[in-house]
């Protein structure tokens, strides 16, 4: 499968109209706890987006934004569920490492949920290791955090 990548803001309507998707998949994944997360989700002020699309459809979105001085925080990870199975997330994940190296960032790091295997098995099989839980998500049992040296 051949895709393209976008390299775009926060602000592109493809962008949006995706992480409405994936707000709206992870409401049902963490049901009473989806207000936690949700505050620490705003796109606003997000600069670094890529969009992954298939025949010019966008399928797939993430985004980095800075964490540290030395470390990216990859967000808002998301592919259409029609799409899923086809390498699209390990693309997009690979795009966002390289642009973060471009940089001069060393690590990304990352936040995601227990509940998400599919996620679990998607960063572990690109190479991010467990970490203890960063930030906001201390003490969140939900919670599973991630870093790779890129």
């Amino acid at each position: 499968m051949t895709f393209s990548l976008k390299r775009t803001t926060s602000t592109d309507p493809d962008f949006v109209k995706l992480v409405g998707y994936l707000n709206a998949e992870l409401s049902k994944v963490n049901g009473n706890e989806d207000a936690f997360y949700a505050q620490f989700n705003k796109i606003d002020q997000i600069n670094h987006v890529v969009l992954v699309c298939d025949n010019n459809k966008p399928i797939a979105c993430g985004a980095i934004k800075q964490f540290s001085s030395a470390a990216m925080e990859v967000k808002r990870m998301f592919t259409l569920p029609n799409n899923r199975g086809q390498g699209a997330a390990s693309i997009l994940l690979e795009e966002l490492e390289r642009w973060a190296k471009e940089m001069g960032y060393e690590k990304c790091v990352l936040e995601t949920s227990k509940r998400q295997p599919d996620a679990l098995a998607l960063y572990s099989k690109n190479g991010y290791e467990v970490i203890p839980n960063y930030g906001q998500y201390i003490g969140i049992a939900n919670s599973i955090c991630f870093e790779k040296t890129i």
